[in-house]
């Protein structure tokens, strides 16, 4: 179906949409209920009837992307050359009733390392509605099997196994991505935070680890040439402060209550701003 595709992409390029859908028919209209279509700021995929039912709809999915806060609403729609219109006059005699569905961006997180503490993370996570990349340079550790926990997610999975060079999968994630650097191999971490703060497209960087591996890697950045700013947008520790626990669940926890908290400051700020 092209409104199913349409959200994909819209999802797939962190673009906001609103879902349009023909919930009620009274008397004759051009499509029948349960006709669908998708509108962003800049295209419309799918129809619910041409003429003026679908330019008002065009037009108010619009100003709900444009607005600080949107929620699912009805709106009705007279075809009657007695009622008013503003994009031409459609007389088929009925009325129908639009369900307007917001689209949002959903948020997009990337785990490298998916050993005891990614994959508690990645459970967790999971149970929510976000893009959610899995890499890990250990074909074993992204196994089918092992990887059927999260086979209910409602997060979209997106897995890279990634045997050379998984630092190279940080240009490939989507703009506004939290990624958390987790590996089993301290050089492989270190490689992975250089990628990271040599880009521009990520949200937050966090790395696992304690405070002496913190300051081995800020020399070995900084002979890589970084500057103390860049070096600076990583987060280590990583998680809520005051959950102390070392357990792969507990650890797993404490990151995923930080993120949660980091997408709603994300939802407030993007409010403020329009």
């Amino acid at each position: 179906m092209e409104w199913v595709k349409a959200i994909e992409q819209l999802r797939a390029s962190r673009e906001a949409g609103v879902l349009v859908t023909v919930a009620d028919v009274r008397g004759h209209s051009p499509r029948d209920a349960g006709a669908k279509m998708v509108v962003s700021t800049k295209r419309t995929w799918g129809t619910v009837g041409g003429g003026n039912l679908e330019e008002v709809a065009i037009t108010r999915a619009r100003e709900q992307l444009g607005a600080e806060h949107s929620e699912p609403e009805l709106v009705k729609v007279e075809l009657s050359d007695k009622a008013p219109y503003e994009h031409g006059v459609q007389c088929c005699g009925g009325e129908v009733t639009l369900l307007l569905e917001p689209l949002p961006v959903v948020p997009a997180v990337a785990i490298f390392g998916m050993g005891h503490v990614g994959l508690e993370l990645a459970r967790i996570l999971s149970r929510h509605d976000l893009e959610l990349h899995l890499v890990d340079s250990r074909a074993d550790q992204l196994t089918a099997e092992r990887l059927s926990v999260l086979d209910d997610a409602e997060a979209n999975v997106h897995v890279h196994q990634v045997p050379v060079l998984p630092e190279l999968v940080i240009s490939e994630l989507p703009r506004g991505t939290h990624i958390l650097v987790m590996t089993h191999d301290h050089a492989e971490d270190v490689a992975l935070c250089d990628a990271a703060i040599r880009s521009d497209h990520l949200a937050s960087i966090g790395l696992i680890g304690s405070a002496a591996k913190w300051v081995r890697f800020q020399s070995k950045l900084a002979s890589e040439g970084h500057s103390p700013e860049a070096i600076a947008r990583i987060t280590t520790p990583i998680g809520v402060p005051d959950i102390s626990g070392k357990d792969p669940a507990s650890i797993a926890v404490s990151v995923a209550a930080a993120l949660l908290h980091a997408f709603q400051n994300e939802t407030a700020s993007k409010d403020i701003h329009q």
